[in-house]
């Protein structure tokens, strides 16, 4: 093993302490998904976080109460409440704690209520640890203006389902399994012309 994926104290030793200055940013990990968790933990000890891995909402609140936090990348769905819920209670005892959301259920509104929640950026799962550690370290005047005109919600369907169609080999009942729907619906969409933008 490496010197930097090498951590003070095992994961029973890091959960109630709270990181000292020498050993890297801390990193609050809360995910319900074991795997993606341990995988996810790694990474990030590797790139030099102090992480704290919690699996469920409650031990995320322990450990916040407990610790002195800088990052926390949270799980929207936990098995005992919500993820938003979690930045909400993070940000009340961390005022400059930079937090990420997990999600694989992604669509606009959670992440419209995620933000709005205090969390910096919201990710699909699975990402990547360097795509964590880009949305952790960046900052919100780095993001790009919105665009002058942009797509319309059907526009945005119409294309998603040529990518997938595309993807699938232009294969309509693959396609057509891919996005949940119906062959015959898709094969009206895919017959009609690209909404306007």
């Amino acid at each position: 093993m490496n010197e930097l994926s090498t951590v003070p104290g095992d994961a029973g030793e890091r959960g109630g302490r709270s990181p000292s200055p020498d050993d890297g940013p801390s990193l609050l990990l809360v995910d319900d998904d074991a795997p993606l968790r341990r995988s996810l933990e790694r990474a990030m000890e590797r790139r030099g976080f102090q992480v704290l891995a919690a699996e469920s909402l409650k031990e995320g609140l322990n450990l916040a109460h407990s610790s002195r936090l800088e990052y926390a990348v949270v799980d929207l769905r936990l098995e005992d409440g919500s993820g938003i819920d979690l930045v909400a209670r993070l940000r009340q005892l961390h005022p400059q704690i930079k937090v990420v959301i997990l999600t694989g259920y992604g669509n606009i509104a959670t992440a419209v209520a995620a933000i709005k929640a205090g969390a910096m950026d919201y990710l699909a799962k699975p990402a990547d640890a360097d795509d964590v550690i880009n949305a952790l370290l960046s900052s919100g005047g780095n993001l790009p203006p919105p665009p002058k005109n942009p797509m319309s919600a059907d526009r945005v369907r119409w294309e998603h389902i040529q990518r997938v169609f595309e993807q699938c080999n232009r294969n309509v009942s693959e396609t057509a399994r891919r996005l949940n729907m119906h062959r015959r619906t898709l094969q009206r969409i895919l017959n009609k012309r690209a909404p306007r933008e």
